[in-house]
Order: structure tokens, then C-alpha cells, then sequence
């Protein structure tokens, strides 16, 4: 989770992207809490991989070490100093590849029920997309098993795009293929990627199988965000959570569900949702809000929201319809 997000700005300029929340909770946290969801197992390190600690500084640190311990593990914090791609962003945290362990990218959001091949050295989770044309997919053999990695095919090679989760058996595997594609000086666009250690796993035979999620959710920009709450926020409502605090007050409003709203929310004369999240202490008044994204500590007012986002202690009163204002920000 070490870039900077930039598609996603202005909320990334002071908030790094896997710490945006969605539906009530950092992105980053909700990933990892599915994750052990579909391992349902023990898990004991959870291993971090930040940029910049002027940008990811001790409080993010602090937030990630309670997620570890949330899951009965210990946190690993370890910096990526240089943008130079995924395989280097993995061997920054050289020091806890062994055994068992999970690789995965901190900006999606997942829904999966599957059950991990124990015979594969590896599984690439995946989902089926209408398109394949447009992603990285995996090519199959008469066993299901992978035997090779395509971008963006021109021509049909299968369904199944790669969303950025891995497994591995023993990733001290990779760490060592990995090694090899650094000192091989191995780069795509001055970057090393994961995807030549898994290569090189496979022309040593290793048996790559693959998981197939439910439902892939993107928070690369405003609009797929927007679009990834509102699919969090039904899903979440359907297996029963409680996502309307108990302090949000509300005079002349009304809420249409699904919605999250925060701690100490005031609403008035408004009508929020559906889909809509709104962080703690905000305040709305004399708006209708709908299929948007609000951070904490907000004021808004006179807004008549669709699609939008705003991020923390932002006020806004206006009358635009789509808009996307970043940290403290003031639109009036």
C-alpha cells in the first residue's frame, strides 16, 4: 500500500487511498478482514508494505497495528523507498516472506466464498469479466491449472482476470524468484513486477490454480468508489449489520436505506440515501443526498448530491449535482 493514490485526488492528497474509508471502514481494513474471511484460518503476521513516512506517518502506523491485532496477529511495518514496482514493493518485506502467506494490492474490495486448492504451490485469485480484453487474465490448461499470464489480449484467452490477491504455499518461492528478477535487472517500464517471479515459478512447474471471487470492487478513482460503496453498503445490509448509529440525530429528515451513517451525525430537514456514507460529526442540513461518499466532520448544506465525494472537515453549500472536494476544503 505504498503509492500515492493518484487517481483518486484530491482525497488522497492528505489521506492515502487504502485508508479511505468505505461504508464506515478504511478500504485496507475491509480487504484484509475479507481476506481472513476466505482463509479461515489462523493467520499470524500481517505484513504492511508503506511509502513515505512523512505520508504515512505513526497514526496510520497505529491503525494498521490494531487491525493486525484485531486479527490475533502481529504487525510488520516495512517501507518501500522507491517506486519501482510490485515485485519491489513485495521484497521491501523480504524479512517475513516464509511459509504460508497472502500478497494482495490495497485498493479493491472483494466478496468471495471459496475454499483454497491445498494441492496448488499457488492460486491467483480472479473474477470472471465481460470484457477480458481490457485486463490481465490467466490462460488455463485441460486442468484448470495456470500456465501463463496475458495483459490485455488481443485475441480470447479466458475470462478470468487477476484482481491483485495471491496465495502461495511457501512464498519464500517467490522471495527467491523475485531475487533473481533484481539482480537479472528485469523491468517492465523502469519497474520490477510480480509477475516475473510467478513466471519463473511456473517454468519450474509449479502448479498455479485459481479463486474465483464474487464480486471485484474497485476504489482507483471518485466514480468507481462512489459505485463500490453503494455495492458495500448492500451487501453489508444484507448480511444484517447495524449501519445508522445510535447518536445520528435527525429533525424533519429521512433515511433511505442502505445507508452508513457515523457517530453524532445531525440531519435536518434532509433526505439521505440510498447509498450514501457519512463519516462522524457531519452535519447536513437542507439537502438531498444520494449515491455519495462523505468523510468526517463535514458541514453541508443546500446540496442536492449524486455521485459525489467529500472528504474530511470540508464544507460545502451549493448547487452543484456531481462533485468531488477534497480535506478542508470550502466550496460556498
Amino acid at each position: 500500500m505504498a503509492g500515492r493514490g493518484s487517481r483518486l485526488r484530491p482525497h488522497t492528497l492528505t489521506v492515502p487511498k487504502p485508508l479511505i474509508p468505505v461504508a464506515g471502514e478504511p478500504i485496507v481494513h475491509r480487504l484484509v478482514k475479507d481476506i481472513a474471511k476466505v482463509l479461515n484460518q489462523p493467520i499470524d503476521e500481517v505484513a504492511f508494505i508503506l511509502g513515505d513516512p512523512a505520508f504515512f506517518g505513526d497514526d496510520i502506523v497505529d491503525s494498521l497495528k490494531g487491525l493486525a491485532k484485531s486479527l490475533g496477529a502481529k504487525a510488520s511495518i516495512y517501507r518501500q523507498d522507491q517506486p519501482l514496482g510490485t515485485g519491489h514493493a513485495i521484497m521491501s518485506a523480504k524479512e517475513s516472506l516464509s511459509g504460508p502467506a497472502v500478497v494482495a494490492y490495497a485498493d479493491t474490495l472483494i466478496k468471495a466464498n471459496f475454499t483454497l486448492d491445498e494441492k496448488a504451490d499457488a492460486v491467483i485469485w480472479t473474477k470472471k469479466v465481460k470484457n477480458p480484453e481490457a485486463y490481465g487474465v490467466v490462460n488455463l490448461n485441460e486442468k484448470e491449472e495456470i500456465i501463463e499470464l496475458v495483459e490485455k489480449p488481443e485475441e480470447f484467452v479466458s475470462d478470468q482476470a487477476v484482481i491483485g490477491i495471491y496465495y502461495f504455499k511457501d512464498i519464500a518461492v517467490l522471495k527467491g524468484k523475485l531475487q533473481e528478477v533484481l539482480e537479472e535487472n528485469l523491468m517492465h517500464g523502469g519497474e520490477y513486477q510480480i509477475n516475473d517471479g510467478i513466471k519463473k515459478m511456473m517454468a519450474e512447474g509449479k502448479i498455479f490454480k485459481t479463486g474465483t471471487v464474487d464480486e471485484w470492487m474497485d476504489c482507483g478513482n471518485k466514480n468507481v468508489t462512489v459505485e463500490t460503496n453503494g455495492k458495500m453498503l448492500n451487501f453489508l445490509q444484507q448480511d444484517g449489520e447495524k449501519l445508522i448509529s445510535d447518536s445520528v440525530k435527525k429533525e424533519a429528515s429521512e433515511i433511505i436505506e442502505p445507508c452508513y451513517i457515523g457517530e453524532n451525525v445531525v440531519l435536518k430537514n434532509s433526505t439521505i440515501g440510498p447509498h450514501v456514507s457519512i463519516g462522524d460529526g457531519c452535519v447536513v442540513e437542507n439537502s438531498s443526498i444520494k449515491n455519495s461518499l462523505i468523510q468526517t466532520n463535514s458541514s453541508i448544506k443546500n446540496a442536492k448530491l449524486d455521485n459525489s465525494m467529500i472528504g474530511n472537515h470540508a464544507k460545502y453549500d451549493g448547487n452543484y449535482t456531481q462533485i468531488s472536494i477534497g480535506d478542508y476544503s470550502v466550496l460556498e
